[in-house]
């Protein structure tokens, strides 16, 4: 009796069991095989074990079936084991087909693989995306700065999209273009005037080699006039100029006063030998007469020249303030 108890638990479990891989596995089974998509019974079950969601690959088949694309089951298996996204890649597939896109499977996976969208990569095929510049900032030969904001249409390159360089390159290849043909322009009213001229010359430049995309308009949208460079060049470099003039004058000046600080000292040292050797004299005449070299009177007529010069000196000084004055 209790062996038999356990025979049935066991049966129990194992219907249970059972129900669980095969019920869902024989709903998806049905639902391609109605659908026309030949998925496996037994291929759907393994699934589970493969770590691989059945419903996704099923639906995904189904999907691609009805659009008339043939893959084959493994692929998609495969892809979403690789870390793709199954369902964007047969979108991808559909959307291409709808608008005569060449693209295959093995293309689309590895693009997707690669890390883009690939299904915005072909509806940007058929539907050109627009991308705006950031304020790009150029002075022209006349020193005035030019402010340009220009718009882009570019429309993905299939062929190029494993590889190719994205909108980042795409921008800054636009701006160095608009740069380069403001700085050759003889003045800013001539890019002011025919501003077209700018998308024309970079157009020419063939920008979008080597990029995923394929640049089919460069517009722009808006040219302001900035500072005048030229004219804040030229000031600072007379600034800078005058700055160096007065340094190079107060260079002089105190050269100029260092010569004369010298003159004065020579001076000074030439008076004091003066005062010192009139200070001799007393000594000297006092000297002159104990010897008998010379007389009263001949004292007195030193004294008298004495008295004279240092009249004339006066006289001399007082003409010179006066003159001043």
């Amino acid at each position: 009796m209790e062996f038999t108890s356990i025979i049935i638990f066991v049966v129990i479990i194992a219907g249970i069991v059972l129900l669980y891989f095969i019920g869902s596995a024989l709903s998806l089974w049905l639902q391609a095989l109605v659908s026309g998509a030949h998925v496996g019974l037994l291929n759907i079950i393994f699934m589970r074990f493969r770590k691989v969601p059945s419903k996704l690959i099923v639906e995904s088949k189904i999907m691609a079936v009805k659009a008339g694309l043939e893959i084959p089951t493994d692929q998609l298996e495969s892809h979403f084991l690789a870390g793709g996204h199954v369902s964007r890649v047969i979108q991808a597939l559909i959307a291409a087909d709808k608008a005569n896109i060449e693209l295959g499977f093995n293309r689309a996976a590895a693009i997707d693989l690669a890390g883009r969208d690939v299904l915005e990569a072909v509806q940007m095929s058929v539907n050109p995306k627009v991308i705006e510049t950031p304020l790009v900032a150029a002075m022209a030969k006349d020193g005035i700065q030019l402010k340009a904001i220009s718009r882009v249409t570019v429309r993905a390159n299939i062929d190029r999209l494993v590889g190719g360089a994205g909108e980042e390159t795409i921008l800054a290849r636009v701006g160095e273009g608009i740069v380069t043909t403001i700085g050759s322009s003889e003045t800013h009213k001539k890019v002011l005037e025919n501003p077209d001229s700018i998308s024309k010359r970079v157009l020419e430049k063939g920008l979008d080699s080597g990029t995923a995309y394929e640049i089919l308009s460069i517009d722009i949208a808006d040219v302001d006039v900035g500072k005048n460079i030229g004219a804040e060049l030229e000031t600072d470099r007379a600034e800078a100029d005058k700055k160096i003039a007065q340094a190079k004058a107060e260079e002089r000046r105190a050269m100029a006063i260092a010569e004369e600080q010298e003159m004065i000292a020579r001076v000074q040292a030439m008076r004091a030998k003066v005062v010192e050797a009139e200070a001799e004299i007393p000594l000297a005449i006092a000297e002159a007469f104990r010897k008998g070299n010379i007389g009263v009177m001949d004292y007195y007529k030193l004294k008298n020249i004495m008295s004279d010069t240092h009249m004339r000196d006066r006289i001399g000084k007082s003409e010179q303030e006066s003159k001043k004055m």
